[in-house]
């Protein structure tokens, strides 16, 4: 460990991309001919001092020394060849049918190209255009269409005009929001550095800062404090994964997934997509068995078990048994202690006999890290592993999280799910720093290797690319941990492609079922447009109709004002119903129908902001799960 950070720091001398604060140990001078620190930090990266990076390098050790790599087979990473990468992609994106023609999807493709802004469209393009090429060396006979001829269709139409007006206002947008203002609010000011713009797509934001139109420049950070990101307010209500129905959530990871490829193709940095060969892999266990099948051996136990239960009870008992100790998650716990208790975990942890009595915090904590490590694939997936490496190549901190926002948005809902129970964990580590000692660049530094040392992965890097990812992977943990509260907020300019998505099928729909609408009108129809006609009568008189199906007080009238929020309805709802089980915390009032299947409002949502986005709304109070 020792000849590795002396290494690391001369590495650090040498090329001065890796920062260290105080490189003591390799003889530094304080100051330097020039004034200037000796190794200055890049501009999208804040410092991780010298013993923070001895930390680091322990961990590593720590991990080899383990031998915990030999009890499974390693997954062998794959960068996809040429064009396959591409064909993947455009699968994901739900764009199948720009290469394939027999693919079924064609109506809900053109549906979502007609969605995309400018940026969006290009990447879209850059990866068509690139398959065809690969395709023609190939020699192979291929039915990809034109580029210029993907967007024709839609450009000439009414819709796509409202578009490309909007995406061309764009510019205009960014400029005058300053990255987040308000309507009505200047852009530049100091704010604005730390408002986080939800309503414009954020490659078009890269696109505008790349261009020069915006006026602030980045600064370098003289310590360790990460800037305070906010996100400004909307009468519309934020989005929170878990809000929207499977259906519009399928959308939202399409259109994503579309945007993430279009902020890195505007910033220049190309992301090789890793695949993963399939491997044997633990069917039954708690140990190196797969996030899919723990859930499914948890689901059986406690139906609607999202985070791994051993991960929840690993946790807990670290919480249990006090977040003061000094060192926790830091200082390892006894190797074969750790080993054996390992093993009687996987055997009693299901019966309910482990004697959670007799484990130490550190072995808790030890056993917490193996969990990562041993999971058969990472958590951060195989196929978004390089895109998490390569964030900080990003310009700004406020283009990293970004990026990072629509990564954690891409993830599996059972990793996504995981990781968010593991950072919120980390938070209130460090919310017991003044005791533990273990501040946000510990727990960083600590996590790092067991989240990033994935197997396969960590047997395939250099020394150098080992050092090259030291300081990059605290960073990218740093980050996930300080603003995880902003991460899983979905932005406001997705949902609203979601909204045009779902206007464009059901567009589509009412011309298909046109003829059979006339000729068959059942008495339910008729009931439907009946309620349709009293809800419109209610909503011009002043009121809005809300449903609640699943309680005693099961519709109700509310007036509309300009101020009525959702949490003003859900009051006046508990005042009329009559069960004294219902709880104000466990209710959502829910938008549903019109242009969007369901959402569960933000309780500032206003009422009447969100009529005029989506005037076909129903509105239903339902219980949620928490």
């Amino acid at each position: 460990m020792v000849t590795k950070l002396v290494c690391y720091l001369q590495l650090c001398r040498k090329t001065g991309q890796y920062n260290v604060q105080r490189c003591k140990a390799a003889g530094a001078a304080p100051g330097s001919s020039s004034g200037k620190t000796p190794y200055q930090r890049c501009s999208s990266q804040d410092s991780l001092d010298e013993q923070a990076m001895v930390d680091y390098f322990k961990e590593v050790e720590i991990i080899q020394r383990s031998g915990d790599a030999e009890t499974q087979e390693e997954v062998q990473l794959k960068v996809a060849d040429e064009g396959e990468q591409e064909e993947a992609w455009l699968m994901e994106a739900g764009l199948a049918t720009l290469f394939d023609e027999s693919a079924s999807d064609g109506e809900d493709s053109i549906a979502l190209l007609s969605t995309l802004t400018r940026t969006q469209a290009a990447a879209v393009e850059r990866r068509v255009e690139t398959l065809k090429q690969t395709l023609r060396k190939r020699n192979k006979p291929y039915s990809v269409p034109d580029v210029r001829e993907i967007f024709k269709p839609a450009s000439q139409s009414k819709d796509e005009a409202e578009s490309t007006e909007r995406s061309g206002s764009s510019k205009q947008e960014v400029e005058g929001l300053g990255n987040g203002a308000g309507p009505g609010t200047p852009g530049g000011g100091a704010d604005a550095e730390t408002d986080i713009n939800l309503e414009v797509s954020f490659s078009e934001q890269a696109l505008t800062y790349k261009e020069g139109l915006k006026v602030t420049q980045p600064q370098n950070e003289a310590d360790d404090r990460l800037p305070d990101f906010r996100v400004s307010q909307d009468k519309t209500g934020q989005t929170r994964v878990g809000d929207l129905s499977a259906e519009d959530m399928k959308k939202v990871r399409r259109l994503v997934l579309i945007e993430m490829s279009a902020l890195f193709d505007t910033c220049g940095i190309e992301v090789k997509a890793h695949k993963a060969l399939k491997v044997r892999v633990r069917e039954s266990g708690l140990f190196g068995v797969s996030l899919s099948t723990l859930l499914e051996q948890d689901q059986r136990r406690i139906p609607g078990t999202k985070v791994p239960l051993i991960l929840q009870h690993l946790m807990s008992h670290i919480e249990e048994q006090g977040l003061d100790t000094e060192g926790v998650l830091r200082i390892p716990g006894a190797a074969t202690r750790v080993k054996a208790v390992c093993h009687e975990l996987e055997h009693k942890f299901y019966e309910g006999v482990f004697p959670w009595q007799s484990l130490k915090q550190h072995d808790a904590a030890s056993l917490l890290k193996l969990f990562i490590r041993e999971l058969p694939y990472p958590l951060l997936t195989v196929e978004y592993f390089s895109a998490f490496t390569s964030v900080l190549k990003l310009p700004t901190k406020k283009q990293q999280l970004q990026a990072l926002n629509l990564l954690v948005l891409l993830l599996p809902e059972p990793n996504r799910d995981t990781l968010k129970a593991l950072l919120e964990f980390f938070q209130r580590v460090t919310d017991h720093k003044d005791r533990n000692k273990m501040t946000l660049n510990n727990v960083a530094v600590v996590m790092a290797p067991n989240i990033f040392m994935c197997k396969g992965f960590r047997s395939k890097i250099s020394e150098q690319q080992e050092f090259a990812m030291a300081t990059g992977t605290a960073n990218i943990v740093r980050l996930l941990v300080r603003y995880q509260n902003l991460l899983w907020t979905i932005p406001k300019f997705v949902l609203n492609q979601v909204r045009k998505h779902n206007m464009e099928n059901q567009r589509k729909m009412h011309r298909d079922r046109a003829v059979k609408k006339l000729l068959k009108k059942m008495a339910y129809d008729r009931e439907r447009a009946s309620d349709k006609q009293e809800k419109n009568t209610e909503a011009e008189g002043g009121f809005m109709r809300v449903q609640a199906p699943q309680f005693s007080k099961v519709s109700m009238a509310v007036q509309l004002t300009e101020d009525l929020k959702a949490s003003d309805v859900l009051t006046h709802f508990l005042s009329q119903e009559r069960s004294p089980s219902v709880k104000r915390e466990d209710l959502c009032l829910y938008e549903m129908g019109g242009n969007i299947k369901e959402r569960c409002l933000d309780e500032e949502t206003y009422i009447t902001a969100l009529l005029e986005l989506n005037p076909s709304a129903e509105w239903v109070i339902k219980s949620v799960q928490h």
